[in-house]
């Protein structure tokens, strides 16, 4: 470990290792690890990754619901040299081929429970050499074999005969640490790369406003394949506390009684995530011991936020805006949420924002004009996607620099503080996730005789913004929405899916002949055929 500042995202955990050994770092279900623990088995991960030729820079791919190994595997593959890609376990086997291939993953570590979506996936991956499967400690069985070019071997085999002391790294704070996939309006998923500098700088800015100390035990029940669920792991790591971690919110109350027993006091949350406890809430639960609460991914409506209030009477709340390609840029301090309702606050430690005109200009407060950011947490582009990445981070006005175009529009108060008005782009943001509608509407003209689909987002109290897609079908092609619905939900990941499908007989069309979504829902309603309302 170097002396001094902590500059590499893995030193987080050798640190908590010195600082607190013993100190319960990870419970998950009724399994704990201790921070020596989680420091020795990352290092025989590491291990067993440079036996199998991983190298500095190689990319390998976390295919892993919430668990004790997506956790270990973001350390063991950091001590390794390598590049972790964190993927949604919901992911289906043509985009997971593509993630495969885009990034030249080296590795894949994968649960053995989804080995029917995983195993056509690797089969057409070119560039892989290995993959470790993660099996039931119960029930573990052999794991050998391959398919296509990958060499199976078990997760914990990787582990057994491994040195439990970190290997010799050369890594320095510019190399990449992670590539997260975003989608992307063209609808192919791009590889954000973000360094080390970039996460340890996120890390430290994030934790130092929330005031974390090593009391502190945070609950997380998002995706880690999701940022906001990653950072959870990260920022634990960095001031030693407790992560106790949950594979999802689909059992609200048994997420409610984890939280009682083990005492948290920081509650990360989508507005999604207060919908689902909402009954319970109206029925008098309280969680006393929430110190903090933090929301990101989609605004807190008043409705929302009431419920959070009520629901943790001694938080101090914390709203939040944020996008993978610098992983947050504002937040609320909870002493302004009553008088700045709708803000997302000023710029956090560390960064810049300003207000820009279409031709890059600075706009005085009040103005509306996209959100630039600039400072240590924007990622260095998308991989190997230079029109993409030249699209997001341009020459600003400062010479030498290029600064990271949200694709949003804000307008900006007198004092700093952030107003969202709605994104340049057509991206839909559900269940906290962000969607392109270009991706949900190849999966639509996937069916027969689907002429021409659109997919919108529309307001939803549940999910931030529902999908509403709509189909023009051929002469003599018949589609239930249920149909539809599960075609899709075959196909692509939950937060994909349209909740609503309607049957048009033409969809508006601009002078070129593209498809315009301009007031689509507005203008659906006189030409509708059938379907939800």
């Amino acid at each position: 470990m170097r002396v001094g500042q902590v500059t590499l995202l893995h030193e987080y955990l050798e640190r908590a290792t010195e600082r607190a050994p013993q100190k319960t770092a990870l419970i998950c279900g009724e399994e704990r690890l201790s921070w020596r623990e989680i420091d020795e088995q990352s290092n025989r991960l590491a291990h067993g990754l440079i036996r199998l030729g991983v190298a500095r820079g190689d990319r390998v791919l976390v295919y892993l619901d919430n668990s004790l190994q997506s956790c270990l595997a973001v350390f063991g593959i950091l001590k390794a040299g390598a590049v972790f890609s964190p993927i949604n376990p919901q992911t289906k086997s043509e985009k997971l081929a593509y993630l495969l291939n885009d990034c030249r993953a080296k590795v894949i570590i994968a649960d053995a429970l989804l080995a029917r979506i995983y195993t056509p996936a690797l089969a057409q991956a070119a560039h892989l050499r290995h993959a470790l499967i993660v099996q039931d400690a119960a029930k573990p069985l052999p794991v050998s074999g391959r398919i296509g070019t990958a060499e199976l071997h078990g997760f914990s085999d990787a582990l057994a005969a491994a040195d439990p002391i970190a290997p010799p790294c050369a890594t320095i704070p510019y190399d990449l640490a992670a590539l997260i996939y975003t989608s992307g309006t063209t609808g192919d998923p791009k590889g954000v790369m973000l360094t080390h500098h970039n996460m340890v700088s996120a890390a430290e800015s994030i934790t130092t406003y929330l005031g974390n100390v090593a009391e502190d035990v945070v609950i997380n029940v998002l995706p880690m394949s999701f940022d906001y669920g990653l950072y959870q792991w990260l920022m634990v790591a960095q001031f030693a506390g407790t992560l106790v971690l949950e594979r999802s919110f689909n059992y609200p109350a048994q997420v409610v009684q984890s939280i009682e027993r083990h005492g948290v006091t920081g509650l990360p949350v989508v507005p999604t995530l207060v919908s689902l406890l909402r009954p319970m809430i109206e029925q008098g639960l309280t969680l006393p011991g929430i110190r903090y609460a933090t929301n990101t991914a989609a605004a807190l409506s008043p409705t929302h936020l009431e419920l959070l209030q009520r629901l943790c009477p001694q938080a101090r709340i914390f709203a939040m805006y944020g996008l993978t390609e610098c992983k947050r840029v504002a937040y609320l301090p909870p002493e302004e949420l009553a008088q700045r309702r709708g803000s997302v606050g000023h710029a956090m430690p560390n960064m810049e924002v300003m207000i820009v005109d279409d031709e890059g200009h600075r706009l005085p407060p009040e103005s509306v004009g996209e959100l630039v950011v600039r400072g240590p947490q924007v990622m260095r582009g998308y991989w190997e996607k230079p029109a993409a990445t030249a699209e997001r981070l341009r020459p600003g006005d400062i010479p030498g620099e290029l600064h990271l175009y949200t694709g949003d529009y804000f307008r900006i108060d007198s004092a700093g503080y952030l107003y969202f008005v709605g994104r340049r782009d057509d991206m839909i943001k559900s269940r906290g996730e962000k969607v392109s509608p270009q991706e949900v509407e190849h999966t639509l003209y996937a069916l027969p005789g689907v002429q021409e689909a659109a997919a919108i987002g529309v307001p939803d109290e549940l999910y931030g913004e529902a999908i509403r897609a709509y189909l023009v079908l051929a002469s003599g092609t018949s589609y239930t929405p249920q149909q539809v619905i599960r075609h899709c939900a075959q196909r692509v990941e939950p937060f994909m899916v349209p909740k609503y499908v309607t049957f048009l007989s033409a969809l508006p069309k601009t002078a070129s002949n593209k498809i315009s979504k301009k007031n689509l829902l507005e203008w659906a309603r006189d030409k509708r055929v059938a379907g939800d309302d």
